[in-house]
């Protein structure tokens, strides 16, 4: 005789998307089927991501850029096509060096969306449905791979180089291991292809 096995909990980024593709068969953004309650709505969220945005921000200044970052954040914004966004910036001096954008967390309804987004600087589209701060807190791990993603781009677009942490001496695997490397030396410049 076979048992069926105990239904588990839905992981929450499944849950996200369900909540997100309902309010889609719904016509409805947090219960919500007009414009003002909607945009409410995302006001409320952009502040529930606050908090959980700034840690992923610091984990990847702490860890990746050495305590280099600087964290930035707009607040809630109107967009030129009058929409709404709130975004979440983190630079570093080889970033603004290289002349590339910030490794960004950005929330946005747009004047033509039926329901709020998220996207990195270069990652796009996230769903967006937070209205507890224990949602928010649950894009955490969403945050971290946004985050990851615009690095890996940003990386792509110039080259390794704008990563303390591969770089500089504190990270190597080996303590005696010098700042400098025969890889330093034959790694492509900014400009020259890299393999992804």
């Amino acid at each position: 005789m076979t048992t069926a096995a105990a239904p588990s909990a839905v992981p929450a980024p499944l849950e996200a998307l369900v909540r997100h593709f309902t309010d889609l068969r719904e016509g409805t953004h947090a219960g919500h089927a007009d414009r003002p309650s909607k945009q409410t709505a995302f006001g409320e969220a952009a502040e529930l991501l606050d908090a959980p945005a700034r840690q992923v921000l610091a984990e990847f200044d702490t860890h990746l850029l050495l305590g280099t970052g600087t964290i930035r954040a707009t607040g809630l914004r109107r967009d030129q096509y009058g929409g709404h966004f709130a975004a979440w910036l983190l630079t570093w001096p080889e970033q603004r060096r290289a002349g590339i954008t910030a490794l960004t967390l950005h929330a946005h309804y747009g004047a033509g969306f039926h329901h709020p987004h998220l996207r990195g600087a270069t990652v796009a589209e996230w769903p967006l449905n937070v209205f507890t701060p224990a949602q928010a807190a649950e894009l955490v791990p969403t945050f971290r791979a946004i985050v990851a993603a615009d690095l890996h781009n940003l990386v792509f677009q110039r080259d390794w180089r704008i990563v303390p942490a591969l770089r500089d001496h504190g990270h190597h695997p080996h303590p005696d291991q010098p700042t400098t490397t025969a890889a330093d030396a034959a790694a492509p410049t900014p400009n020259e292809v890299q393999p992804r």
